[in-house]
């Protein structure tokens, strides 16, 4: 990977903002020393395995369990005392489900749990589910939403009126700006349904701690806090008795940060049994029972000038909800991200959308990396394609007059997202220079040697980092984020130990919090602790989702910092006969009148000789805890453009990546090498979306894709080499103008890749490309379809 940087650019300190530290953490990881729920021993400690549904949909009978498990077997009846796990909100139209924390009275997806077994081992604990029986009967299926939608008895939740969860509507205009067009394109697009698929799938180990009298659980979970208050909730605790700390964590993107049905069930056994157990999920679990993600379907009409300007937009959305809502997001996050985010980085004034979530009898629907926006970028960016087509002109060409232009900023588009900051048109031109576009077309005019066809495909895209109360207030979601919370503590050595509420699955926070810590305080990045994951020492925090926690908790970190500063200067002053203003932080040590201290001798002022410290001394000491969140809380828009181009073989249908660039702007960035490995781990990701990830269901709602023999992932050899460049444009609302990146590298790749493609397939007259994952059979039958076409129009002009 190569990588540029471009305009607003800070040197920072050595080891401060900008400066490119090598991550903390890796260095325990590398060496195999992490610590993970798996990893963890525990005297006493019982493994957990389910009974899961065979069948989709389907009432439970009878369950009989032999008489030799019976005592390390539990079904629904026995936990009377742990309430089901309902996500409501207040979203117009919003049909509430209840997922029991085991299957009761009926099931409603393959692979739900039905019984609970334990034993001192897990291969003991699946034996003990084998001599579980349970007779079922069989209900329609719901496979997909057609099916879903159509249904007027037998419903995935019965006492429901259909299997929608919930309707949103938007129109802005648009009747008034639909009538002045020219030029008028229809297209439909769909995504398939997809795992998460993290190194780390679900765990989760509990136990009682008689000392302090309270429930530990032990959770591979993105929001700590969260599930605390979730935990205490449902099995009726106070939350003073719930403690739950996230270890090291082996990714998440999205599937980790809602409560799961296992993190109940395992807390359950251990608040009952007062004693440990722990399940980790396999992997044939994880791909037919784990939550799912990005099955989306989409109908747009735009509505253009002559020239290609976007005039209004008409989009049909309905996304695939799955069985159940989950806690604490809702399935109403994803087609309210979707109707949002659909007009993405373009100027226009009209606007419908109709939004569904539709229940069917598949897994829950989680967010993903990108929640909705990797689809609604999809869509709007093939559907700038295809308007370039119908007028004629180079795709990024219409971009370019379509795009929200600098001088605009802030702009507040037509979904009313407050867009703050930077030069879209400016990233494109740049990842255009990058690819060499203009050479591509020459190449394309003279063709491969090889007989294969050339493409180039081009997307640009926002992604709304740090959204706060005001946004989801307006989704109704059961918990609201607010301030985030850090506490920063001088040690008595001049260390520093920074306490957040987030927790790190991956994204380098105890690398990138301490770099802004030291930007203030100037104590190196060695001496500062970052200590998250863990309710019984850290402050509150919703938790890490949304590309929010640099923005949230980082931020948090820095107003800490600044307020604990003075006091420190102070005592400095003190110690060097000088008043504070004369005092200078410089290289970690206090300046004056030309003797200097250290933070080490301040600390040792405070701690240990408090003789030196001044009468007058702020006696809250060397430790501050500070609540933030941006001066604007709709939400700071990071925006990228990407660009590939591709070679498609016509005889096979393969598919090569031959060059990727990006052009990203996600505000200050803290850590540069930071900032790039998530890009290109989200690319990677979007690469797996457009080329390769797929779990189909049969008709009966049978997971297709139980194994990683079946559910394809890109390796190494299919992640090709990227080029990256920088701009830095500051957000005006945040500290230090940082803006959250996590999830934008997967966004724009499935868009960018299959304008390439068709643009390449365009030779040979295929039809576009519209279904992800984009597959060699899929684009044979382009071709093929394309060639029937031609024929058929030439026997008709014949």
């Amino acid at each position: 990977m190569t990588t540029e940087h471009a305009h607003g650019t800070r040197a920072g300190k050595p080891e401060g903002i900008g400066a490119r530290v090598p991550r903390k953490e890796d260095a325990r990881h590398l060496h195999g020393k992490g610590n993970f729920v798996a990893d963890m021993a525990m005297p006493g400690l019982c493994e957990v395995a389910f009974l899961r549904s065979p069948l989709a949909h389907a009432r439970i009978v009878d369950v009989r369990v032999d008489p030799g498990v019976a005592g390390c077997v539990i079904l629904r009846d026995q936990m009377a005392d742990a309430a089901d796990i309902v996500a409501d909100s207040s979203l117009p139209t919003y049909q509430s489900s209840a997922q029991p924390p085991l299957a009761s009275g009926k099931v409603r997806f393959v692979g739900e749990p039905v019984a609970m077994t334990f034993a001192p081992t897990r291969a003991e604990a699946e034996d003990h589910a084998e001599l579980i029986d349970v007779d079922y009967e069989d209900l329609p299926v719901y496979a997909d939403v057609f099916s879903a939608q159509a249904a007027t008895d037998n419903l995935v939740h019965d006492q429901w009126k259909d299997n929608v969860f919930v309707t949103l509507n938007a129109d802005r205009e648009f009747d008034a700006y639909a009538a002045q067009a020219d030029v008028i394109v229809r297209r439909q697009m769909r995504l398939a349904r997809q795992c998460m698929v993290p190194m780390e799938g679900k765990a989760v180990l509990a136990y009682w701690d008689h000392q302090g009298d309270q429930l530990v659980v032990y959770s591979a979970t993105q929001v700590p806090h969260m599930i605390r208050s979730i935990l205490a909730q449902t099995l009726g605790l106070e939350q003073g008795r719930v403690r739950v700390i996230s270890p090291d964590v082996g990714g998440a993107f999205g599937y980790k940060c809602v409560l799961q049905q296992e993190e109940l069930c395992v807390a359950w056994l251990a608040k009952t049994y007062r004693r440990p157990f722990r399940y980790i999920e396999d992997r044939r679990e994880h791909l037919t029972a784990g939550a799912n993600s990005r099955e989306h379907h989409y109908e747009m009409v735009a509505y253009a000038d002559r020239r290609g300007k976007l005039l209004a937009l008409d989009a049909r959305i309905t996304v695939d909800g799955g069985a159940y809502s989950v806690w604490p997001f809702t399935i109403g996050l994803e087609p309210g991200q979707a109707v949002g985010n659909l007009p993405g980085p373009y100027n226009f004034k009209g606007y419908r959308c109709v939004t569904r979530a539709v229940a069917t009898n598949k897994p829950g629907f989680v967010p993903y990396r990108g929640v909705a926006r990797t689809g609604v970028c999809f869509a709007i960016e093939l559907t700038m394609d295809a308007i370039a087509r119908e007028v004629g002109r180079e795709p990024w060409e219409v971009r370019l007059e379509n795009l929200v232009q600098p001088e605009q900023m802030p702009y507040v588009n037509v979904t009313n997202k407050h867009l703050d900051s930077g030069d879209y048109p400016a990233s494109l031109r740049k990842a255009l220079e990058m690819i060499d576009a203009q050479g591509v077309r020459a190449r394309q005019a003279q063709g491969l040697a090889d007989g294969r066809l050339l493409g180039v495909g081009v997307a640009t895209y926002t992604e709304q980092a740090a959204h706060g109360t005001s946004v989801f207030a307006t989704w109704g979601t059961p918990v609201i984020p607010g301030f985030d919370q850090a506490t920063v503590r001088v040690t008595p050595d001049g260390g520093l130990e920074v306490r957040v509420g987030v927790h790190s699955h991956g994204q380098g926070m105890e690398t990138t919090f301490a770099q802004i810590a030291n930007e203030i305080l100037g104590i190196p990045v060695a001496r500062i602790k970052v200590v998250h994951g863990d309710t019984g020492q850290t402050p509150f925090s919703t938790g890490t989702y949304a590309s929010r926690s640099l923005v949230m908790s980082g931020g948090a970190v820095s107003q800490a910092c600044k307020r604990l500063l003075p006091r420190a200067v102070h005592i400095a002053a003190h110690l060097l006969q000088a008043t504070p203003a004369d005092v200078e932080l410089a290289d970690g040590r206090f300046l004056a009148q030309g003797r200097s201290v250290s933070m080490d001798e301040v600390a040792d002022a405070w701690y240990l000789r408090p003789h030196l410290l001044p009468a007058d001394v702020d006696t809250s000491g060397l430790e501050v805890t500070v609540g933030y969140k941006p001066k604007v809380d709709t939400g700071c828009f990071t925006y990228a453009s990407q660009a590939a181009t591709v070679a498609v073989d016509p005889a096979t249908g393969a598919v090569e990546i031959l060059d990727y660039v990006v052009v990203e702007d996600c505000g200050t960035m803290i850590n540069p090498m930071v900032v790039e490995g998530q890009t290109m781990g989200g690319i990677a990701q979007g690469i797996g979306t457009a080329f390769y990830e797929e779990t189909p269901y049969d008709a009966n709602g049978q997971p297709l894709a139980s194994t990683l023999a079946d559910y394809m992932l890109p390796g190494p050899t299919e992640i090709p080499h990227m080029r990256m460049h920088h701009f830095e444009t500051p957000s005006p609302h945040t500290e230090f103008g940082a803006k959250g990146m996590g999830e934008g590298g997967a966004i724009a790749p499935p868009a960018v890749l299959f304008n390439a493609v068709n643009d390449a397939l365009r030779a040979v007259g295929a039809a576009e490309l519209a279904h992800t994952p984009l597959t060699p059979v899929r684009v044979l039958q382009a071709i093929a379809e394309g060639q029937a076409r031609q024929a058929t129009e030439r026997a008709r002009a014949a």
